[in-house]
């Protein structure tokens, strides 16, 4: 299973999201694949919390699997907040400053 499929499934059974997305988007990188994740989660259990508390429950469900990739951008709403927004923010482009980036 990718981690892309890992991620996916850990998150679907830690928060029973109504709406989940998970993009691959380590094309967009310089580190090669399977590197660079965004995560859009929408869950009952983030209503009332700060986002530091909804990132921070994240990352304690996806555990084990955090050291297998370098970035994780996390779009995290109750379902009133996803319900008034419907759409995440895009990813900026990468500026680079790999330290695998060749001098």
């Amino acid at each position: 299973m990718s981690i892309q499929e890992q991620i996916r499934q850990t998150l679907q059974e830690a928060f029973a999201p109504l709406h989940l997305e998970v993009h691959n988007e380590s094309h967009l990188h310089s580190r090669g694949s399977d590197s660079h994740f965004k995560v859009v989660l929408v869950s009952e259990q983030f209503a009332g919390l700060r986002l530091v508390q909804r990132q921070q429950r994240v990352y304690g469900a996806l555990g084990e699997l955090m050291p297998q990739f370098h970035a994780l951008a996390q779009h995290t709403y109750s379902p009133e907040e996803w319900a008034a927004r419907g759409v995440a923010p895009e990813s900026p482009t990468c500026l680079g400053g790999s330290k695998h980036d060749l001098a």
